[in-house]
């Protein structure tokens, strides 16, 4: 057998874990979809597996602006990711939205599955900054305007629109308009390749007081309320943490490789 049909064998994606990752245009949970994950990607899998039971709190009143309280963020799903013993692991530290920086991680898992071999390759997205407005919801990009804030670069949430390249056959990984390439650029499709979105409370504080100052706030919510609501319309599928500047430390310490 040659080297080239062995490679190709080895890229036969494993699918059907049924996990519900994958995220509707309007940024609401479909139906279970299956994940994207390499053969042999077992560490992967179970990572994926642990973040999906992983508890997520969404029904937030109010929220303070440092949290010193575990139970205001995704700790358990924070401590499967921090405890991830695959490798190789990257963090991303992704801050602008207008930046190729899903691009980038698509790249980056291609080159790490299909050319290393590294099967359990982890991108992790600490996602912050502008950047962080992709992991919100529609509703929350209409209620405050949010595509004012970046200046109208992008007039909704594009980031969790599933693209034309979801549509093809994963095993066709050569396929230069299929899952694997740049036709299949979105967080749904990197979410079902394993990819780890990090949310983050103090982007969420902050854009809450520039809304507030901006005279956006229909409901005439407190400076602590309009951060809850903004946390509670986080897309499914991430994992709040308290603060991304402070999260990246740990992510360091646990192994992860820092990508800018």
């Amino acid at each position: 057998m040659t080297d080239a049909v062995l490679g190709r064998r080895d890229a036969i994606l494993a699918m059907g874990l049924g996990l519900t990752a994958a995220l509707a245009a309007d940024g609401s949970a479909k139906a279970a979809e299956s994940m994207v994950l390499p053969a042999g990607s077992s560490t992967l899998a179970d990572l994926v597996a642990k973040l999906e039971k992983a508890p997520r709190r969404r029904d937030f009143k109010s929220v303070p602006m440092i949290l010193t309280d575990k139970n205001y963020w995704d700790h358990e799903a924070l401590a499967d990711v921090l405890s991830y013993r695959g490798s190789p692991r990257q963090a991303w530290d992704n801050t602008d939205i207008a930046s190729p920086w899903l691009n980038g991680m698509r790249n980056a898992l291609n080159a790490q599955v299909f050319g290393f071999k590294h099967a359990n390759f982890l991108v992790v997205s600490a996602t912050h900054g502008t950047a962080h407005f992709a992991l919100l919801d529609q509703a929350m990009w209409d209620k405050y305007q949010l595509a004012k804030l970046i200046k109208d670069k992008f007039e909704k949430n594009t980031f969790i629109a599933e693209q034309p390249g979801a549509k093809a056959d994963p095993k066709d990984f050569e396929n230069a308009e299929g899952v694997f390439s740049g036709h299949n650029v979105s967080i749904p499709a990197l979410m079902r390749r394993g990819v780890v979105f990090l949310a983050c409370h103090n982007t969420m504080w902050e854009v809450s007081e520039k809304l507030m100052k901006a005279g956006i706030n229909p409901d005439k919510l407190s400076h602590d309320a309009m951060a809850a609501e903004l946390t509670n319309h986080i897309i499914p599928g991430c994992v709040l943490t308290p603060g991304i500047v402070g999260t990246l430390p740990e992510l360091a310490a646990a192994g992860y490789s820092y990508v800018k």
